[in-house]
């Protein structure tokens, strides 16, 4: 699946403007590592890591969920980014180990792995733009994984208002299927999110997220969610971040609410 008409928009907003010498880059600095980071937003950054540095990011995440009722943990969450030439990264998301437990039992598993490509487009003193790739392959457990390959393709646009404010859009497709337990059906998805963020200091972020999905599952309707938190730099490599979201409609997720905690490397 491609968007077309997202990608050429992005292509001609940022071609008239080319990168220039004189413009800071929106993705360096001291404050580069709050820039990069994709977690703890359910959107990714639209800057990619520099060529020949990694960026690894870890946390872990405790749901109360909907519906019947219950709770869940999900961990490490990791993600390992590659910086390559030409203004492109790799992307790593091993398996993520999922727990659930309340009145009606256990049910614990692994989540799939997932593997991608980012392309930053370019820059201008105000705006930004990326395009992504992510492919899921047949992997993870019965309980949690994708029995069958996945994929999703995204844009991303960064615009700042001011020198501390932030909007980031990032809206994409996706085709995906449900764990084997649930019987492993396909659906496809429209994906947008919308991040607010605010910069007091230069190693302080806060952040607001609003998410969703067209579909959150064969047969089902859409689901929206939002988020919200605080990322802190207790140096330029290194960061810590608290987050906390809820549901706001429909069964994304399977949550009624979560709260998280995590760090994020630059090497």
């Amino acid at each position: 699946m491609k968007m077309p008409g997202l990608a050429a928009a992005l292509l001609a907003a940022l071609s008239v403007a080319p990168v220039q010498a004189q413009v800071d880059d929106p993705c360096g600095g001291r404050s580069a590592l709050l820039a990069l980071l994709d977690r703890p937003t359910v959107s990714d950054s639209a800057c990619v890591v520099p060529s020949g540095q990694v960026v690894a990011e870890a946390g872990y995440q405790y749901a109360a969920l909907s519906g019947a009722g219950g709770h869940a943990d999900n961990l490490p969450e990791l993600e390992l980014r590659l910086g390559l030439p030409r203004n492109n990264e790799l992307v790593f998301m091993p398996p993520n180990f999922n727990r659930q437990y309340g009145a009606g039992g256990t049910l614990s598993g692994w989540s799939a792995a997932t593997l991608g490509i980012k392309h930053e487009l370019g820059y201008t003193a105000r705006w930004l733009g990326a395009v992504e790739a992510l492919v899921t392959p047949s992997s993870g457990s019965a309980a949690y994984g994708s029995p069958r390959a996945g994929m999703a393709v995204n844009g991303i646009v960064a615009f700042s208002p001011s020198s501390d404010t932030g909007i980031a859009l990032q809206a994409g497709m996706s085709t995906q299927t449900v764990p084997s337990v649930s019987g492993g059906a396909r659906y496809d998805s429209f994906n947008p999110l919308l991040t607010f963020t605010w910069d007091p200091h230069w190693n302080l972020q806060y952040y607001l997220e609003v998410y969703g999905q067209s579909r959150t599952g064969p047969g089902q309707g859409s689901g929206y969610n939002a988020d919200g938190g605080v990322q802190y730099l207790l140096s330029r490599n290194w960061e810590v971040d608290l987050e906390e979201g809820v549901r706001l409609h429909g069964q994304l997720g399977g949550f009624s609410h979560y709260t998280g905690f995590g760090f994020g490397l630059l090497f």
